[in-house]
């Protein structure tokens, strides 16, 4: 006899992890979250859109992304105070991972409503599990400041966090990255993560001169997930 699952609980917030890049990887219940929902507050509209399609799922969709956060953020409250069930999604992995998100989870813990993670693919986990670098302790930065002055004091100040440090990284600045972690981290062994999941997934691994020199002859698409073995600052930094 096929077990019946729990409706979706009114007043909640869902917050689904969505695809990475292989559609394979949404979770069924990530898709049974997204069909019984009320509305979508998603990233991107357009690509949600083209995601909810590939599935046959029609649902109303709410753009949610870093400029209307504040005005969105409080539609939603709003709509779980009608009990309403709503999901959150980014453009690609779980939403508040260097996404838009945390705002609204905030307020809805704040409103006394609750929240409620529908794990799945995430390019950090994805990345440093198959990095070979050491994941018993890690550290997630997310994407660097675009300032150099401020780029630079972020990485200084990294250099004495042990364990593995994890950040994305924009494919039009991996070479300047690499340039500032072969002064700062010349010595360390560094993971370049891309095309996760895809046809094309790669790991490129080095030292960072050596990887500097990999990316200066090519041309990419797409975000990397950058991995710096910082498991032993103290003794690698010692003269």
């Amino acid at each position: 006899m096929e077990k019946t699952l729990p409706p979706l609980s009114p007043g909640t917030l869902y917050l689904v992890a969505t695809p990475i890049g292989n559609l394979e990887d949404i979770t069924l219940r990530a898709l049974r979250a997204l069909r019984e929902c009320d509305v979508i507050a998603a990233e991107d509209t357009r690509r949600t859109g083209q995601l909810l399609k590939h599935f046959g799922i029609s649902r109303p969709l709410l753009s949610y992304f870093r400029f209307n956060e504040a005005k969105r953020t409080g539609q939603i409250i709003e709509r779980l105070g009608r009990g309403e069930k709503v999901a959150l999604v980014a453009d690609a992995g779980s939403p508040g991972i260097s996404d838009p998100g945390e705002r609204v989870v905030s307020a809805a813990l704040a409103a006394g409503f609750r929240v409620e993670p529908v794990p799945g693919a995430c390019a950090l986990v994805a990345a440093l599990t198959a990095s070979g670098l050491p994941a018993d302790e890690f550290h997630f930065i997310g994407f660097l400041p675009h300032k150099s002055g401020q780029r630079r004091n972020k990485l200084q100040t990294l250099k004495s966090s042990p364990g593995t440090l994890v950040l994305y990284e924009s494919p039009y600045r991996m070479e300047r990255l690499l340039r500032e972690l072969n002064e700062i981290f010349p010595d360390r062994s560094v993971v370049l993560a891309r095309e996760l999941t895809k046809k094309f997934e790669e790991f490129l691994r080095g030292k960072p001169a050596q990887l500097l020199e990999i990316v200066k002859k090519q041309s990419w698409r797409g975000e990397f997930v950058v991995l710096i073995d910082n498991s032993q600052p103290a003794r690698q930094d010692t003269d």
